[in-house]
């Protein structure tokens, strides 16, 4: 009595640690701290869970124990590893895995039914059909995620004809499944259940295959969501509240966030889900073909303009994580200031390749919360800047969004740069965004190009302005 007292106990404070970590992250201010306090939640949990309902299952304890150490030190090793170029594959994957767990709980359930050692009613077996299918589209759809994002897999070359018909036809399909495998109950036959796998698994690869590049944050926010979802479902299973009340807090944030990021392209979920403006669909501004001669600024120029202006903002974009120049751009920030000059960063939604890649990369660099702004506070701004640095960022400060009514993404609400006095595009070339459409910011008459890696160029620049 008194071990269930204080069981309950310690699982009562892991939740609340779910929550306060939860809500702490929402925050870059605090976001390191709610991280620690979310996982020594974890920690409280796995223990109330081992010293509860496994009492006397002896024999668990050692693969218990195995797998515990060999995922903690998979996961130490990765997560000190990963570059933060390569953090939204790492998020991709690590959700991925969530999912696998959601598809072996289902299927090892739905095989004790099949086998007779289990008798679940029509609900239990609908839970673990479910549980089973979204854990499916979770591991199978982050698996292709993590593929497209580090560009193992092209977009075109897995997209089918039709393929929205085709995803159609599986989703019909898994859920007639489902119900047929809730209404038999307990006769089941294995060969159904591994049929009902494989098509699940199969959907979940398909479901994100005709998904664009571009439209990867939203889909790791989604399939995030979905993870939570089946840890939700798996708690109904095995009658844990623990595990009902994490994956309700995951599942909710990750539809909140897929929402709002719906809400900065100006798309509804399911425009994204069968639209992916990153796949196959091209701009007018891109089939217009050139807008026209760039103008070139030297890194003299350049310093000097950003020397003795009063006001700067800095966009970053994800060309400042490939080059790993987010340190430098601080450097900068920090030798304007020196000088009175004013600077702040304007932070798009879905800059980057996963929600919040830019605030991560820029906490990084110790850049203090308060000069970031959202887009809703950055567009008002621009028209008292004096220059606009644009890092790498590409889609996210697109004129097309507002003038070109044939582009993929007209109607997207975008950072509105070039209404500063001046802006300085840094990029290595000419190439187009993740969305594959045209930006013609780049031929703008207040638009300055800045040739090259932006860590050497943003190196540069501040010796420059160091000089001056």
């Amino acid at each position: 009595m008194y071990l269930k007292f204080a069981l309950d106990i310690v699982l009562l404070i892991a939740a609340l640690a779910f929550i306060i970590g939860l809500r702490q992250q929402s925050s870059p201010d605090t976001a390191r701290r709610g991280n620690l306090i979310s996982g020594l939640g974890m920690g409280l949990a796995i223990i109330a869970v081992l010293f509860g309902p496994l009492q006397g299952a002896v024999n668990n304890y050692g693969w218990i124990a195995g797998g515990l150490i060999a995922g903690s030190i998979i996961g130490y090793y990765a997560a000190i590893k990963v570059k933060m170029t390569a953090m939204p594959q790492f998020v991709s994957l690590f959700n991925g895995f969530g999912g696998a767990c959601a598809v072996l709980l289902g299927t090892i359930e739905l095989y004790r039914a099949s086998a007779g050692i289990t008798s679940p009613g029509v609900g239990e077996l609908l839970i673990i059909c479910f549980t089973l299918l979204f854990g499916s589209v979770a591991f199978t759809g982050s698996m292709l995620a993590y593929a497209k994002l580090d560009g193992i897999v092209n977009d075109a070359k897995i997209t089918l004809p039709r393929h929205q018909l085709i995803n159609t036809f599986l989703l019909i399909l898994t859920c007639a499944i489902s119900i047929y495998i809730s209404a038999v109950e307990g006769d089941i036959s294995l060969l159904f259940v591994g049929t009902f796998l494989v098509i699940s698994l199969i959907y979940g690869f398909s479901f994100v295959a005709p998904i664009g590049g571009a439209d990867m944050p939203v889909v790791i926010s989604l399939l995030n969501s979905f993870t939570g979802l089946t840890s939700a479902a798996a708690g109904l299973i095995y009658g844990s509240q623990i595990m009902l009340l994490g994956g309700i807090l995951v599942g909710a944030a990750g539809t909140i966030l897929t929402v709002m990021m719906c809400n900065a392209m100006n798309r509804s979920l399911l425009n994204v889900i069968i639209g992916g403006f990153g796949s196959t669909a091209k701009s007018g501004a891109a089939a217009a073909g050139s807008q026209g001669p760039i103008k070139e600024i030297s890194l003299p120029d350049a310093a000097i303009l950003l020397y003795y202006s009063k006001s700067v903002v800095i966009v970053p974009g994800y060309g400042l994580a490939v080059a790993q120049a987010q340190k430098d751009c601080r450097e900068l920030d920090e030798q304007l200031e020196e000088n009175g000059v004013s600077v702040k960063y304007a932070i798009h939604p879905v800059a980057g390749r996963m929600p919040g890649h830019m605030n991560v990369l820029l906490a990084e660099a110790d850049v203090p919360y308060p000069k970031l702004l959202d887009l809703d506070e950055s567009n008002p701004v621009f028209p008292q800047t004096d220059v606009v640095i644009v890092v790498g960022a590409n889609d996210v400060v697109n004129p097309a969004a507002q003038t070109e009514p044939g582009s993929p993404i007209y109607g997207m609400p975008v950072l509105e740069v070039w209404k500063a006095k001046h802006v300085i595009v840094m990029k290595r070339g000419m190439s187009k965004g993740y969305a594959g459409v045209e930006n013609p910011l780049f031929f703008h008459e207040r638009s300055k190009m800045l040739f090259g890696d932006a860590k050497e160029t943003m190196q540069k620049l501040v010796k420059e302005v160091k000089a001056l």
